[in-house]
């Protein structure tokens, strides 16, 4: 006590002493990074460029009693700030912090109840429970309890009960122990009333009408005024959308009216864009948008890019509304340069494709393509005698290397999304398949029948980790035996950023006689990672990928997979995580050349924008 008066009476001037460190001893059952964030006191950036923080005597005192209060919320009725320890440097302008902290015995939730709640399925009734932030058996933490008590609410009226009350009692079951009861009145089951739209000048308000998933008389539910929003706000044609019920709560009407409030943005953009990448390395990107183009939310883009890997021009037009508000249609177009570290490749064409989206997780798409290839292999593979008869065998000119043809293809994809992102996704899982069937009745110069399917699932544990899976296999299947049906570019490769880390780029693969990448026609790979956050923006990984590329169709190899492991560092930004990642072989591939010269490391480096996967 002595020395923290002294530090105060110490101050010439306020903001003179800088805080170094914060300390928190004997803290154990809650987050120490959730207690820190309560305080007015906070420990100064270690980056010398950071923001400092000055020590307060009466923001500290403040924060003495902030900390019981903190506990409290959080079920301990007696935690306590047993001592503290308030330490100048000999140049008296920085103090190290330490808080010593008795936390005392909870108040346990001993069972959670739900009465009233009749009007709900069995299976709705069972998700809400799993759903409950407060579990039975942790302490009684108040907000999580008030939270508890609004998810219980919220589950009524997301399936029309729009006037629904939860109320929450605590009776005493012990020492200690408390019994919650949620007890619902759930009201009458309500509809939607009449729409106000508010907010668009020169966006038709029939273009708004047609994105609502709900009409005047539909049982209301929150969901679908949700989902409205989701798909206003796809439109790119508003920088603010809120759909809103206004529900009278003293009448509780049988019609509840919607308010669905606009701001519009600019319908015309150009962006830009520059980056450095472990594959790409430097890369430049323009891009004009037109997101209004005939007056109904046609969407035109004309895109042009530039970096060591693919360069080009591409366009894409979209028509949001076709024939149904959930179908979309869109036809794009690219002249496009590829250069891969096995083969290069330009492409001219296009494909169109309908896409049918009724919510924002699930979609399918049937797309029509055509396109004009030429593919070379890289002049180290040219020079490789040993496959001279395999290169003639897969269609390329034995002189140049080079294959041309037409690709017509018609292609189907289906998927399922309950992330909440997929730059950095926390909770859910993504499905996702795609076929493929080239040439037969569509002509072309190739012919081959493709498959492909990815699985990916995050689940948060302890509230702070992530453990996240990966699983993906694809095959592709020329007509007959003639590898020639299938274009060189179409070949499966593995390895890099978002592969199996440990390889660089398209280094996974069947090898040729002098141990070059000459790709494969069936591939699986997967991952694990376990994602854990560390201090401010930054968050760590820990990852296993794994996966192999096998020459024949439909044979997977289980037997044969490629091993890497290793470390990453994440640092969260707008855009999404910054990473980087080092991956160690544990598997080596005999023979394997890179660049033309026998692969000596067992590790790589990559960095980007975004989760590996």
């Amino acid at each position: 006590m002595l020395v923290a008066a002294a530090a105060g009476a110490g101050c010439r001037e306020d903001g003179d002493i800088r805080i170094r460190s914060l300390r928190f001893d004997g803290v154990e059952q809650v987050r120490e990074s959730a207690l820190a964030a309560a305080l007015q006191t906070k420990r100064g950036s270690r980056i010398p460029w950071g923001r400092k923080s000055s020590f307060d005597q009466r923001a500290f005192d403040a924060d003495l009693q902030r900390i019981g209060a903190f506990y409290r919320d959080r079920g301990f009725p007696d935690a306590r700030v047993s001592s503290f320890d308030v330490k100048l440097n000999d140049a008296q302008d920085e103090v190290d912090i330490t808080l010593r902290i008795a936390e005392g015995q909870p108040i346990v939730v001993d069972r959670i109840d739900l009465t009233g709640f009749d009007v709900l399925s069995e299976g709705q009734e069972r998700s809400l429970r799993a759903s409950l932030p407060l579990l039975a058996g942790a302490p009684l933490d108040r907000l999580l309890a008030v939270a508890t008590r609004d998810r219980a609410a919220n589950a009524l009226r997301d399936q029309g009960y729009a006037y629904a009350v939860v109320v929450m009692d605590e009776l005493d079951a012990g020492p200690r122990r408390t019994h919650l009861v949620f007890t619902a009145t759930p009201g009458i089951l309500a509809r939607f009333g009449d729409v106000e739209i508010i907010g668009p000048k020169t966006v038709a308000e029939h273009i708004v009408q047609r994105q609502l998933t709900y009409k005047a008389g539909d049982v209301f539910t929150r969901p679908q005024m949700r989902e409205s929003q989701r798909k206003l706000y796809g439109l790119e044609l508003f920088e603010f959308v809120n759909v809103e019920s206004r529900e009278d709560k003293d009448a509780e009407p049988l019609l509840v009216p919607t308010r669905v409030t606009l701001a519009e943005g600019k319908h015309r953009k150009v962006t830009f864009g520059v980056g450095y990448g472990s594959e790409e390395h430097a890369r430049a990107r323009v891009r004009w948008d037109h997101l209004n183009l005939f007056n109904g939310a046609q969407h035109l883009g004309v895109e042009g890019k530039w970096s060591s890997l693919d360069r080009g021009v591409k366009f894409e037009y979209r028509e949001p509304f076709f024939l149904a508000s959930h179908l979309s249609v869109t036809v794009d177009g690219q002249a496009w340069q590829a250069a891969e570290p096995v083969y290069s490749l330009n492409q001219v064409g296009g494909r169109v494709t309908l896409r049918h989206q009724a919510n924002s997780q699930n979609y399918w798409t049937t797309s029509l393509i055509n396109q004009y290839q030429r593919s070379a292999v890289t002049p180290e593979a040219l020079l490789d005698f040993t496959i001279r008869d395999e290169l003639i065998a897969l269609g390329l000119d034995p002189r140049d290397g080079t294959s041309r043809g037409t690709l017509s293809a018609v292609a189907f994809d289906i998927g399922r999304n309950t992330t909440t992102s997929l730059l950095d996704a926390q909770r859910g899982y993504v499905l996702s398949a795609h076929a493929e069937q080239a040439g037969r009745w569509l002509l072309g110069s190739f012919n081959y029948l493709a498959f492909a399917a990815e699985a990916r699932h995050y689940q948060p544990v302890a509230r702070r980790l992530v453990f996240a899976n990966r699983l993906r296999f694809g095959t592709i299947d020329p007509s007959g035996d003639l590898d020639a049906n299938i274009p060189f570019y179409k070949r499966y490769f593995l390895g890099g950023a978002s592969s199996i880390r440990g390889w660089g780029r398209f280094e996974v693969s069947p090898l040729s006689g002098s141990g070059l990448p000459i790709g494969g026609h069936s591939m699986m790979e997967g991952s694990s990672e376990v994602r854990v956050p560390l201090a401010g923006k930054f968050a760590a990984v820990a990852f296993v990928d794994y996966g192999n590329v096998q020459a024949d169709s439909w044979d997977f190899g289980l037997g044969e997979l490629k091993y890497a492991v290793g470390p990453g560092l994440r640092y969260l930004t707008p855009i999404g995580p910054a990473r980087v990642d080092v991956g160690y072989q544990l598997t080596r591939i005999p023979n394997l050349k890179v660049n033309g010269e026998p692969e000596l490391r067992a590790w790589r480096v990559h960095f980007s924008i975004g989760q590996a996967f």
